[in-house]
């Protein structure tokens, strides 16, 4: 592995809350590593200790080998949760402005191609879309030509197309050979973006992995759901049928033959689920409540 960010037994304590306990982990030149978890998990509070905006209590960061220095700054890009830009500025001119912060920048034109800017260059930041808004925040984490680059939440809000749309462009800057650490409570997101995987809860990493290895590893290749009015007698559902969230549900890698023993057993099949586990089940089986956004 090569990895281009370590964090070790990092701790961040409030007064009244433990935020992040004793998380740890590498990044490898070139991924993408996710951060997965509900809000409030520690999520946002380790980025901010990687990102070097808070300092964390004890713990040590490490790029590409090394103590975090003046410099690490200048070679890093964010997206931060929530991000204010200046009123009455167009797209272009938050750019330019962004820009010039830097020594060192990319091609602008090359970022408002990257980034589809160019249908609304010219226009006020006030009067942009969710999705444009977020593009154009993405534009100003890349200006600097980061190796490196945090996205927090980058698709909060964002309607089901702006938010595929923006994974696009995540996949471009990925595959242009930058690394990406990127937080999210949307598993769907993390499952096509991400090579590895760490599921924070109450400010710990409860599993850690490539996502599917990690489903390999706790499910069985399909799940079978069924409501529970399926079910007349509920005192002859075999063991390995368990009652989860309401519904029952059993894994199998035999489809025919697990439809066929419920129907021996009288169990209702018109309203049955069949499909693939997915890391929000893995966050449930690990955490033992659904996922809280």
């Amino acid at each position: 592995m090569n990895p281009i960010l370590s964090a070790h037994n990092l701790i961040k304590t409030y007064p009244d809350v433990i935020a992040v306990n004793d998380i740890g982990f590498e990044v490898e030149a070139g991924s993408c590593y996710g951060l997965l978890g509900p809000n409030g998990a520690g999520k946002t509070t380790t980025m901010e200790m990687l990102e070097g905006i808070i300092q964390q209590d004890s713990g040590e960061i490490l790029y590409q080998g090394q103590a975090v220095n003046a410099g690490f700054k200048h070679e890093i890009g964010i997206q931060f949760q929530s991000t204010s830009l200046l009123d009455y500025q167009t797209v272009i001119e938050a750019l330019e402005m962004f820009a010039a912060l830097y020594e060192n920048t990319v091609d602008l034109d090359e970022l408002i191609e990257l980034c589809h800017l160019k249908e609304f260059i010219n226009r006020d930041t006030r009067k942009l879309s969710g999705g444009q808004r977020q593009r154009l925040l993405l534009a100003i984490a890349l200006v600097n030509d980061p190796k490196l680059v945090f996205l927090d939440e980058p698709t909060t809000g964002l309607d089901p197309q702006s938010r595929r749309n923006f994974w696009h462009l995540i996949e471009s800057i990925k595959q242009a050979g930058k690394t990406i650490i990127l937080t999210t409570h949307y598993m769907e997101e993390a499952y096509r973006l991400c090579d590895q995987i760490a599921i924070v809860d109450q400010g710990e990493i409860i599993i850690e992995g490539n996502p599917d290895e990690l489903l390999k590893l706790h499910f069985a290749p399909t799940f079978i759901r069924l409501p529970k009015a399926a079910v007349m007698r509920p005192e002859q559902i075999p063991d390995d049928i368990k009652l989860v969230d309401g519904l029952y549900e059993m894994s199998t890698d035999d489809v025919p033959a697990s439809i066929a023993r419920l129907e021996k057993l009288g169990i209702g099949l018109e309203d049955c689920q069949i499909g693939a586990p997915t890391l929000e089940d893995l966050f449930l089986k690990l955490t033992g409540h659904a996922l809280r956004t």
